[in-house]
This record gives structure tokens, sequence and C-alpha cells, in this order.
């Protein structure tokens, strides 16, 4: 219920932002609540095996106090690596895969708001396999052109896109990293029927 009166806050707000939209009777929000505002991930059908592994995570609490450890302004922020949590480990390593085979969807690009899966390059990685947790928010339209088709994008932010903003503003190092450090307090998801996603955000899956 209080995902629904969210949305119903929300209500304007479009996907404009990719050109394919998944299809599914229901959907998986996933919100990541921070000091800077939440958060709301759609999670995309198009990329089942990155979808089931990040609701997997998020449910086991994986992502729960993991900072943004590679923030970079008017390109993306990276999150997901939990070696950087500040909270005890409530889930067992065995929950986390080595990788997340690559699910690369030609027709999704790198836009305002989309949610990639980072990955080693190179010739260490020639099958462009996912990491099994580490993922990265683009904050502008076309700021990463270059990425298109080299990684797998498996999800859209849906509201909360002037977090991005504020994150990606934070002051860095010289390796990207905040100087103060940006957390993850919680990541929740919340299964909804497609109806209530259309019906809130008012846009139509076809």
């Amino acid at each position: 219920m209080q995902a629904l009166m969210l949305l119903f806050i929300i209500s304007t707000l479009s996907l404009n932002s990719q050109e394919k939209i998944p299809d599914s009777e229901h959907d998986y929000l996933v919100t990541l609540e921070t000091a800077y505002g939440n958060m709301m991930l759609l999670l995309f059908d198009e990329t089942p095996r990155h979808k089931e592994n990040f609701i997997k995570l998020a449910k086991a609490g994986v992502f729960d106090g993991n900072t943004f450890h590679r923030v970079i302004e008017n390109f993306m922020i990276q999150s997901g690596d939990p070696s950087t949590s500040n909270k005890t480990r409530t889930w067992e390593n065995d929950i986390i895969p080595p990788h997340v085979p690559a699910e690369i969807d030609t027709t999704f690009s790198h836009k305002r708001g989309s949610v990639g899966a980072a990955r080693y390059g190179g010739e260490r990685n020639p099958e462009k396999n996912s990491s099994p947790t580490q993922f990265y928010i683009v904050q502008h339209d076309r700021a990463a052109p270059h990425l298109d088709g080299e990684y797998t994008i498996f999800g859209q932010v849906m509201s909360g896109l002037e977090v991005i903003d504020s994150i990606a503003g934070k002051p860095t190092d010289d390796r990207d990293r905040p100087l103060e450090d940006v957390r993850i307090k919680n990541a929740e998801v919340e299964e909804v029927k497609r109806e209530d996603v259309e019906k809130f955000y008012n846009f139509s899956y076809n």
C-alpha cells in the first residue's frame, strides 16, 4: 500500500527514457533509500537473469549499507559493493553468484536513469559477463553512448531522478570516490500489478 501511495504521488512521470517496456502481468519495483531521497527502480523482463539476481540480493539485504563508491558527475553513480557496507551481514556468501551472464539488448540505450550492470572489461571478460552485485545509474541522456551494446541495461529509475543529481554532485577524490560516504540505507522490493503501474504512472506499455 505504501508503495502504491508513492506511485500515486508521482503519477505524472513517464518512461520516455527507454524505447522498450517490459512485458509482464506483474512488475518489480526496487526502492533504494538514501540520505538524499529515494530512487525507485523498475526491473526489465528482457533481462531475466539480472532481474532475478537483483531481486534476490535486495531481499537478502546485500545492498543495505553499501556506498556509492564511484561517482562521476555528468556520467553515472555506481554502488553494489558489499565490502563497503557499514552493516553486519545477514546473508551467506553463497547467495552471490560468480557473475551474471550478459543479457545485452541493443534496443536499450544509456539514457538518464538507466540501470546497468558493472563488469570487467577487455580480455579478462570476453563474454561481457556482469558483476554479480555492482550496478551503475546513468545521470544524463546520452551520457554514456560508448557503453551501448557493451553492458547489460536491466532497469530504469521510475522516480527519484533528482537523487542521482544530488549524489553525482558530491566532491570526490582522485579515484572518483565521494569524500563523504553516500550509502544505500535500505533496498526494498515491491511486486505490483502492471495495471497499477500503468494507472499511477499514467502511461501504456503498448
